[in-house]
């Protein structure tokens, strides 16, 4: 989906489809589809290619499906088809009517593989699955001919029928295609169709006992509906001269498969495995655990499906595989944030402040703008009392230079409120922490004017002490320490890579205008960031914020450089 602001991009895949239109190939129709696995969760590479299949059909007023690739009932459960379906609404793409699944043509793939094998074209094989690893060959040499490969037609289909009908165990038998076991080309050396399989599908139930690999699913089940381009990762290229043949040998509609490079970011696995991995060995708290790059994770954590979108509009579409800065995620989703989210106070390492010449029951009440970016936001009333708390940063008992905010002596603005100078410094008598100031505030300073002209550098944020709401704040950094973890997670390395402060739970206070918020609201807390109410562990009894991201743009920094 293009945003409003960027123009209809341009790539090599929109090439082939313009000259494909020009050419009325498909009768000038432009069909798509996102083939998932309900095997996980999606994640933003899965965002990737959510994307640019709807956002092509959508550009070239054509359709796309959403269709899930079930064919492997060991490793999908019910639980990953709701949450797809959940991820690519929340994205912003409708499939209509057209929501399919791999399982809804078992039937008919059956009837594929019976005319193939009546054809000669497929053989039921004996050979073990490490037997037929064995003889598959190398990228060098030639692979061996199964002993099994010439039976003849009447016994393969023989074979075929009691495969489906129970008769035998797991991997004692499966179905070959008959094709060339010297290609150059591994994956056209008699790949296997289907498996014996005793197991329960969460659709099917236990209707089969075979079940179709995905180089014979995949091709097939663009054909029966009617997909004019199946745009496929770059892993799929050595694929395509068998997703063509099998196509091609049952003469059945053909449609085009397209790849292009696949989502990788810096600092950031996109392996569903690895990322299970994570899940199964308690390395984050689930699917949607804030720091993971699944689009639950994202949603959680407080991003916008705007964001995503005009990230993947950003990164465009290519032919070779790159690494994307984990950066311009952040930059996207701050810019986003920035310009569509209230601003409110919040602090989270507190350190309680007096004004001493402030009436000591009087409250009132502060305007405070609302989002600076937004002339429509309007603005808040904020309760300003005698005790307040700041962030414990912004208190230096012997500032160093360049510091400017308050340090004993020293006069700061309060945001929206007034002048105050730090008059008095209360420690703890066993430990020597600064527990309490003491300050006091100039009255015709109200809004933070200077009527005398009087100049101030610093500005610093703080909230009521006894108007503020008491919260729990989860401020998340990078999972990972390396910025390719990839290359190293093998085996039970995930701990020598983790990042052990990937998540530190604060307690703070916010401002009371927070009384009452939704799960999934965000905020920017001024001069922290942008944070988010946690749609799983907060209650209206304590507020739980999750740190989408900071206000620090460093791909901003990496702009200005190139």
């Amino acid at each position: 989906m293009t945003s409003p602001e960027q123009a209809t991009p341009s790539d090599f895949i929109r090439n082939i489809i313009n000259e494909d239109i020009a050419n009325n190939k498909h009768g000038g129709r432009v069909h798509t589809r996102f083939p998932p696995e309900p095997n996980g969760y999606l994640h933003i590479g899965h965002g990737k290619s959510i994307c640019l299949n709807f956002g092509i059909a959508a550009q070239y007023e054509g359709l796309c499906n959403l269709r899930f690739d079930d064919t492997n009932p060991t490793k999908e459960e019910e639980e990953y088809v709701q949450s797809i379906l959940e991820d690519v609404r929340w994205l912003g793409f409708d499939w209509e009517d057209r929501l399919f699944y791999a399982s809804d043509y078992f039937e008919q793939m059956y009837d594929y593989a019976v005319q193939l094998i009546k054809d000669g074209k497929a053989y039921v094989d004996d050979l073990s699955a490490d037997k037929i690893r064995e003889c598959r060959g190398t990228l060098t040499e030639p692979g061996k001919e199964s002993p099994y490969r010439t039976r003849p037609i009447h016994e393969n289909l023989n074979l075929f029928e009691r495969m489906q009908a129970g008769e035998f165990e797991d991997g004692a038998r499966v179905l070959r295609a008959k094709i060339d076991m010297a290609s150059p080309n591994l994956n056209m050396r008699d790949p296997v169709m289907y498996r014996i399989l005793h197991a329960e599908h969460h659709r099917t139930g236990n209707k089969w006992c075979i079940y179709p690999m995905y180089d014979w699913a995949h091709g097939l089940e663009d054909s029966i509906e009617g997909i004019t381009h199946s745009i496929c990762t770059l892993e799929f290229e050595d694929h395509r001269p068998l997703y063509d043949w099998f196509l091609d040998q049952l003469g059945i509609y053909h449609p085009q498969q397209i790849e292009f490079a696949r989502l990788n970011l810096t600092y950031t696995v996109m392996s569903k495995r690895k990322l299970l991995q994570l899940v199964e060995q308690g390395h984050v708290t689930g699917w949607d655990d804030p720091r993971m790059p699944t689009i639950s994770g994202l949603r959680r954590r407080g991003c916008t499906s705007r964001s995503i979108r005009d990230f993947c509009d950003r990164i465009g579409v290519a032919k070779t595989d790159s690494t994307i800065d984990i950066a311009l995620l952040e930059h996207c989703i701050r810019d986003d944030l920035n310009k569509n989210v209230t601003r409110v106070m919040a602090v989270l390492s507190p350190l309680r402040v007096i004004i001493d010449n402030y009436p000591e029951y009087q409250t009132e009440e502060i305007d405070a703008i609302n989002n600076p970016e937004d002339p429509t936001a309007g603005t808040r009333k904020v309760p300003f009392s005698r005790v307040l708390y700041i962030e414990r940063d912004d208190f230096r008992e012997d500032p160093p230079s360049k510091f400017f905010r308050l340090a004993p002596g020293r006069e700061v603005r309060l945001r929206y409120a007034y002048l105050i100078t730090c008059v008095g410094v209360v420690k703890d008598e066993h430990t020597g922490e600064v527990v309490e100031l003491h300050c006091t505030y100039d009255p015709a300073t109200r809004g933070g004017n200077t009527p005398d002209g009087r100049r101030v550098k610093g500005t610093i944020h703080w909230v009521s002490a006894a108007h503020a709401l008491e919260v729990d704040v989860r401020l998340y950094d990078r999972l990972f320490m390396v910025e390719n973890p990839s290359d190293f997670t093998n085996g039970d390395s995930f701990e020598n890579l983790l990042n052990p402060d990937s998540m530190h739970i604060l307690r703070g206070y916010v401002e009371p205008s927070l009384s009452g918020t939704t799960p999934g609201s965000r905020y920017q807390f001024e001069r922290l960031g942008y944070f988010c109410v946690d749609s799983k562990d907060s209650s209206p009894e304590r507020l739980v914020f999750n740190r989408t991201v900071a206000l620090r743009d460093s791909w901003a920094k990496i702009e200005k450089r190139l």
